[in-house]
C-alpha cells in the first residue's frame, strides 16, 4: 500500500483532473490537424490498427461530454498509478538487502 504521502498527491492530481479535463481544448492534436489541412485525413478514416478504449477521451456510456471527459482522466491517472505502484513493487522484491538488484 502507498504511503500517505503518495495518497494526498493521487488526491491532488484526480482533483486537478475533474476540475480542468472538462476545460480540454476541443481542437484536434498536431498530428490530426497536419491531416486535415494537408487533405489526407480521409485516408485513415476507418483504417484503425486499434480500437482505444477511451477514444477521444470520452469514458464510453457517458452522455454528458463534461463528466465523460472527466471520468476518463480519473480512469486513465488511476490506471498509470496502479502500473507504477506495481511496477515498483515488482522491482522492490528483486532487490537485495544491499539495495542491488538481484
Amino acid at each position: 500500500m502507498p504511503d500517505r504521502k503518495t495518497m494526498v498527491w493521487l488526491l491532488a492530481i484526480l482533483l486537478v483532473v475533474v476540475l480542468l479535463s472538462p476545460l480540454a481544448s476541443q481542437a484536434p492534436d498536431g498530428l490530426e490537424r497536419v491531416a486535415e489541412d494537408k487533405g489526407f485525413i480521409a485516408l485513415a478514416e476507418g483504417q484503425e490498427v486499434w480500437q482505444a478504449p477511451m477514444a477521444e477521451y470520452l469514458f464510453p456510456g457517458l452522455t454528458h461530454e463534461g463528466l465523460a471527459t472527466a471520468m476518463a482522466g480519473i480512469a486513465g491517472v488511476l490506471l498509470v498509478f496502479l502500473v507504477v505502484v506495481g511496477l515498483g513493487k515488482a522491482v522492490g522484491r528483486n532487490r537485495g538487502r544491499d539495495g542491488r538488484c538481484a
